[in-house]
């Protein structure tokens, strides 16, 4: 009877990933313990998947895709009451989302048990900018260019990351500075590397009802950073603008 109970998932075993933080940023890799405990009855383990995954929005609505994913192979039989412990360690690839403006990422942890529910964990992550991409939203503030969104979308064509089903893209409303009367917003869509940051960058200059009606008020340019001096990238981002405005 018990190993019926457990095949629906009653008296299973549990599973429960332990991060040593929550914060994170791309291009780290966390060291993480996955605590394993068996339930009523003996259960063979066969693999243990973990999935690094967030949400973007398509023209249907919200859909979750996975960033990353992997598997431990090594097979394990836990008894009744048993706890084990497995080490993982977990990188956070760079195409990473930022978690701001209500953008989610999480790691979801899954056993594999012929005949029965799968025992899952999901442990939810702060992802941090990189230090590029905080010092381009430093850079931004400085010149009177507020963050108001950031958010994930689809990106069907992959005209921003080959491969990718979707980008994180950041609005910055003109709130003040030199930039307030001429600028209505500055998008910008991210892609960090090890070395460099790429940032696409989309500058809807203010004007008439016309010009917004037909898109001629947009500038579409493209950028690459390298430096994480905030005066640097702050005149880098300066002389961008004023070339498109």
């Amino acid at each position: 009877m018990k190993k019926v109970l457990a095949s629906i998932g009653i008296g299973n075993a549990t599973v429960d990933t332990v991060l040593p933080t929550d914060t994170v940023r791309p291009g780290e890799t966390v060291t993480a313990d996955v605590n394993i405990t068996g339930g009523k009855v003996e259960q063979d383990i066969g693999t243990i998947r973990f999935e690094l995954e967030t949400r973007y929005r398509t023209e249907d609505g919200y859909q979750e895709i996975d960033i990353d994913r992997f598997t431990l192979t090594e097979g394990l039989t836990i008894k009744p009451g048993q706890e084990e412990t497995r080490s993982v360690s977990i990188d956070i690839p760079y195409e990473t989302p930022v978690t701001i403006g209500g953008v989610d990422v999480w790691v979801e942890t899954e056993l594999d048990i012929d005949l029965a529910v799968d025992p899952e964990d999901k442990d939810y992550l702060e992802v941090r900018p990189t230090p590029r991409l905080q010092t381009v939203f430093d850079a931004m503030d400085d010149l009177g260019l507020s963050l108001r969104t950031a958010e994930c979308e689809a990106d069907p064509y992959g005209r921003y990351a080959a491969g990718r089903r979707f980008i994180q893209e950041f609005e910055f409303k003109a709130t003040a500075g030199r930039f307030r009367d001429s600028l209505d917003e500055v998008e910008l869509i991210a892609q960090p590397g090890p070395d460099e940051l790429e940032l696409f960058v989309e500058i809807d200059r203010r004007g008439g009802l016309l010009s917004e009606l037909a898109d001629t008020d947009e500038r579409k340019t493209r950028t690459t950073i390298r430096s994480t001096d905030r005066d640097v990238v702050r005149d880098e981002m300066a002389a961008l603008i004023e070339k498109h405005v």
